[in-house]
């Protein structure tokens, strides 16, 4: 069992029923568990008398020696897999969101979201993207891949398998326009404050011209 801190958790050789007894006692250790769990499965196979290193194929490898650091390297690849399912699909919601928002300005040409919830969906699309890049760490090659190139072979191969970095390229695209909206729906927010101040220092004129009339008068009478 590798256990990975961002929340991900890789089973070697684990039946489903034993899985989740595994499962639990990671529970009594974690914090901040999901409602919904996901998983996925991919078989790793052993063959002393393959001929080259490693042989992939459709959603499995064949190992000609499968040893720690090799369950170590699959198992970082898998662990952000599945990881970076959870933040795509944190996003889409965002996405769909303000695709809704968008929707309802279009019909009713205003827009009525608070400045707090605004900056709620600021501060998750920064942190989703900071998760992925520092906690996942999707860019850094695992130590072992950089020392022995046969386990180098296996982390690109499984990483293009997974298309890790086309799916956070699309993620990416996402937040970008999560971002576009934020500032958008920012401005907005902002001109609505400038035009209540705007019309508060009118109505403070107004009210300095009639007192100022006001003295006036009682001044002639």
């Amino acid at each position: 069992m590798v256990v990975f801190q961002y929340g991900s958790i890789v089973l070697f050789n684990v039946s489903d029923h034993e899985a989740d007894g595994y499962l639990k006692i990671v529970e009594k250790h974690a914090s901040g568990l999901l409602p919904e769990m996901r998983k996925d499965d991919y078989a790793v196979v052993e063959k002393p008398t393959l001929e080259t290193w490693m042989q992939g194929g459709l959603d499995y490898i064949v190992l000609r020696d499968l040893s720690i650091d090799g369950i170590r390297t699959i198992g970082s690849v898998l662990g952000q897999s599945i990881a970076l399912d959870y933040y795509i699909r944190q996003v889409d919601g965002m996405v769909a969101e303000f695709t809704d928002i968008n929707r309802g300005m279009e019909k009713t040409g205003t827009f009525t979201m608070e400045r707090k919830k605004l900056f709620q969906l600021v501060g998750k699309a920064n942190s989703n993207l900071a998760d992925v890049i520092l906690k996942l760490g999707l860019f850094e090659r695992s130590d072992i891949a950089w020392k022995n190139a046969n386990y180098a072979q296996i982390w690109e191969y499984l990483r293009d398998e997974y298309e890790l970095t086309q799916r956070f390229g699309n993620l990416d695209f996402k937040l970008k326009f999560v971002e576009h909206n934020i500032r958008f729906l920012q401005e907005i927010l902002q001109n609505r404050k400038s035009d209540f101040l705007e019309w508060l220092i009118i109505i403070l004129i107004s009210v300095e011209i009639l007192i100022s009339v006001y003295n006036i008068i009682q001044e002639q009478m």
